[in-house]
């Protein structure tokens, strides 16, 4: 069992930065990859970057690219995302999730567990 609490969410301006962070309970926290999923109101869950167990590689979804940076540090049992040059189609419910089967890491499904969520509001 993994237990998933994020944080760092909030309101910012367009073109402003927030970095969210996941903390994860247990000592495998390595054993998982990681990803970061938002849900924006009225819209269906999108995927929006993952990070293998030991980060050595990372994919991002195409609205985000260039602009978020996710990040681990499997010491403190934390994932982080990076969101710079925010934009308010970037308003959303930011969820993080891990799993240990994961292939490609872009659906939901491949993940075992789950986050509460951390609300990111952008301001235009």
């Amino acid at each position: 069992q993994v237990l998933l609490v994020e944080s760092g969410g909030g309101l910012v301006q367009a073109g402003g930065s927030l970095r969210l962070s996941c903390a994860a309970s247990g000592r495998a926290f390595g054993t998982y990859a990681m990803g970061w999923f938002r849900q924006a109101p009225g819209k269906e869950r999108e995927f929006v970057a993952r990070i293998s167990q030991f980060g050595a590689s990372t994919s991002y979804a195409d609205s985000v690219k260039g602009r978020f940076t996710i990040s681990r540090d499997n010491a403190k049992n934390t994932a982080y995302l990076q969101m710079n040059s925010l934009k308010p189609e970037d308003t959303a419910v930011y969820s993080c999730a891990a799993g240990r089967g994961v292939v490609v890491g872009t659906t939901a499904h491949e993940y075992d567990y789950w986050g509460q969520g951390t609300r990111v509001t952008v301001s235009s």
